[in-house]
């Protein structure tokens, strides 16, 4: 390959159930360890096999979701601008995420205290421009401050349905002109202003977003996501990608998926 993709993961070593902050999560239905194990190094070595560069940060104690790198921050070139994140459960996670940004020679900026931000949770680039989910986890005057700070336009798309709580949850980037996506997350705005600005896009069912279709990871024309979505891999074949597919339910247990176990290390505008 031309560019190998720098992808950030953690070790799913204490991740678990042990608070509700979206309608995925059930303390007393939990997780399987050994399950979440097998799936998440099932993961990595689909990743890997596609081309991608894997980097590791260590799982922390009382920090279950620190498995969910897409929430550490937005990395855009030698920079990454760390998450502010809404509830208190998730909050410390940042300050383990500062330093393995400083460690591996990012510079580490915060967004203004009064705007809640979720990171690649919520900010993708699609092209040159940085679509940004809101209201549920994150703030629109974060994404217009962060279109700022980098010199690029930001659309701010409102999330509406709780289950899709962060935008990579229902929207993916395929390439500058490609994306995946479910409309039913999204207002009446949203919903017109997408297509208006996306030449290309597949719509995924409601059967198949609630398999988290729309949380995948995009490696060229590799598309890595759960299992369960056959119309998706029929319809992204169709447009020249190669889906895989590799079982991630026990992290929909908390509401995520391959996306939110990655963070691309070269940047969320590098599809371009």
């Amino acid at each position: 390959m031309s560019h190998q993709p720098k992808i950030l993961m953690c070790p799913p070593d204490h991740y678990g159930i042990e608070y509700e902050i979206n309608p995925w999560m059930n303390r007393q239905r939990g997780s399987d360890r050994n399950a979440a194990h097998s799936q998440w190094r099932h993961l990595t070595e689909q990743l890997e096999q596609a081309g991608a560069v894997l980097r590791f940060i260590d799982p922390v104690p009382g920090l279950p979701d620190l498995v969910f790198t897409a929430n550490a921050g937005l990395v855009h070139q030698s920079c990454v601008y760390l998450s502010r994140f809404r509830h208190s459960a998730r909050q410390p996670e940042t300050e383990f995420n500062r330093i393995w940004f400083q460690q591996a020679g990012f510079e580490c900026k915060e967004l203004p205290i009064e705007w809640s931000f979720e990171g690649a949770g919520d900010a993708l680039f699609c092209g040159a421009t940085l679509f940004g989910g809101y209201i549920i986890r994150s703030d629109a005057a974060a994404m217009q401050w962060l279109a700022a700070e980098i010199g690029c336009e930001a659309l701010a798309l409102q999330l509406v349905d709780d289950r899709y709580y962060h935008l990579d949850t229902c929207f993916c980037p395929l390439d500058a002109e490609s994306a995946i996506w479910y409309p039913p997350a999204f207002d009446d705005y949203a919903q017109r202003v997408v297509p208006a600005r996306i030449p290309r896009l597949i719509e995924v069912r409601a059967d198949e977003a609630v398999r988290f279709a729309c949380n995948a990871v995009v490696i060229g024309e590799t598309v890595v996501l759960n299992t369960g979505c056959p119309q998706l891999c029929r319809d992204l074949t169709r447009a020249g990608f190669r889906p895989v597919e590799t079982p991630l339910d026990e992290f929909i247990k908390a509401g995520g998926s391959a996306k939110c176990l990655t963070l691309r290390l070269d940047g969320e505008d590098a599809k371009r």
